[in-house]
């Protein structure tokens, strides 16, 4: 079989170099091309029809983030944003995953062996994804219209209590500061009786905007998202996502008490899950235990968490992503009684792996494609006559 044709973009003589000699380390990969530039990328992407681009952020004549734009509105192609940027810049990270593309990577920091060869693995990983991804033109979402609202910043991560102490150490600070504890609530919860999970993986940015911008500010359940990220980025996701969506969004902090119209996104290198704590108020844990099906945080651990709590009407999605994470516990769910369980249809995912498992296993009630997610979500949710 022929290698697969991959163009890089990067205004860097030496990094052009260095990653076309990574990626071509990989026999199943060839750099046709290289470009300086984003307007560069955009001729050559057209001209050259490369399986795959790896584009840098930050350029001169048109950025990348510009590229990207152009490049999905006329010749959709697989791009991975390969930047130094996306560690400190996280903000035009989540941006570029927004505009289309499918996956990001840190340029290698140097000649140090070490580093190059995670680059290295981290790059022909997302490659392989890459070039068998069916790419579609990109249409921009539109906002969601939200009313005027505040939201409290995170907290650092605390290290996570059990269910019996959560209530002690709320006392606690209440106790010292004559004020509730902020980030976790420590005044009653609004009530609700439906809990929503989602997990997703590579092409979840877009998939959570497109599915939580469908969302009304008063959906009446908590919305637990788990989607694959680093730690640092799923903040800036969180916010992004926030100032989109009329529905509450932030990234989760440990021992948050779950309000309906809220949005709580699982910390990157954090394993997010729920407790009933003893005041009898849902609320978040996070863990640094191992990684589950690969992940940290994982989606099967999230599923996995809701088993328990069949006083609540549970609805669990499983969305665009790469392996398995998620299909076996929503599977679990459905078995247990929860009402909904939705699997992404393979027409609109970037990836179609995690959802086709969970379809695969039967573990799905409906197969829906991305734009049809929300409004089943809130016909189910707000359905109060009990016929699911």
């Amino acid at each position: 079989m022929e290698p697969y044709r991959i163009l890089v973009v990067d205004d860097s003589v030496f990094m052009r170099k260095i990653i076309t000699d990574l990626i071509e380390e990989d026999p199943n990969f060839r750099v046709i091309a290289v470009a300086k530039n984003g307007a560069e990328a955009v001729v050559k992407t057209k001209e050259l029809k490369p399986h795959a681009v790896t584009m840098d952020i930050e350029m001169p004549e048109m950025n990348g983030l510009e590229a990207l734009e152009r490049i999905m509105a006329a010749t959709p192609t697989p791009v991975i944003m390969l930047s130094s940027l996306t560690m400190s810049g996280a903000v035009e990270t989540i941006r570029a995953l927004e505009l289309g593309a499918i996956d990001f990577i840190r340029k290698p920091s140097g000649s140090i062996s070490l580093d190059l060869f995670k680059v290295k693995q981290l790059l022909h990983e997302k490659l392989r994804i890459a070039v068998k991804t069916r790419m579609q033109p990109q249409l921009p979402i539109e906002p969601a219209k939200r009313p005027e609202r505040s939201v409290q910043p995170s907290a650092p991560f605390v290290k996570p209590p059990s269910a019996a102490e959560i209530p002690k150490r709320i006392t606690a600070a209440v106790q010292e500061t004559g004020k509730p504890l902020s980030g976790v609530g420590s005044g009653s919860s609004k009530g609700f009786r439906d809990l929503v999970a989602i997990g997703t993986s590579t092409g979840g940015p877009r998939a959570l905007q497109k599915v939580l911008s469908g969302l009304p500010a008063d959906f009446p359940a908590p919305v637990l998202i788990v989607q694959h990220m680093p730690p640092n980025f799923t903040k800036s996701l969180s916010q992004r996502l926030n100032d989109q969506c009329a529905v509450r969004v932030v990234e989760a902090e440990e021992a948050q008490v779950l309000e309906p119209g809220t949005a709580y996104v699982a910390p990157g290198g954090l394993h997010m899950t729920v407790v009933k704590a003893d005041d009898k108020k849902y609320r978040i844990s996070l863990s640094k235990s191992e990684p589950v099906s690969g992940h940290r945080p994982s989606v099967d651990k999230l599923f996995q968490s809701l088993l328990p709590l069949k006083e609540l009407t549970r609805h669990a999605v499983i969305m665009t992503g790469m392996g398995s994470d998620g299909a076996r516990t929503i599977g679990e769910l459905r078995k247990d009684g929860a009402a909904t369980t939705i699997a992404e249809s393979e027409e609109t995912c970037v990836v179609y792996g995690m959802p086709r498992v969970a379809v695969e296993n039967g573990a799905a009630m409906f197969v829906l494609p991305l734009g049809d997610i929300a409004p089943k979500l809130v016909e189910r949710v707000t359905d109060k006559n009990g016929s699911r």
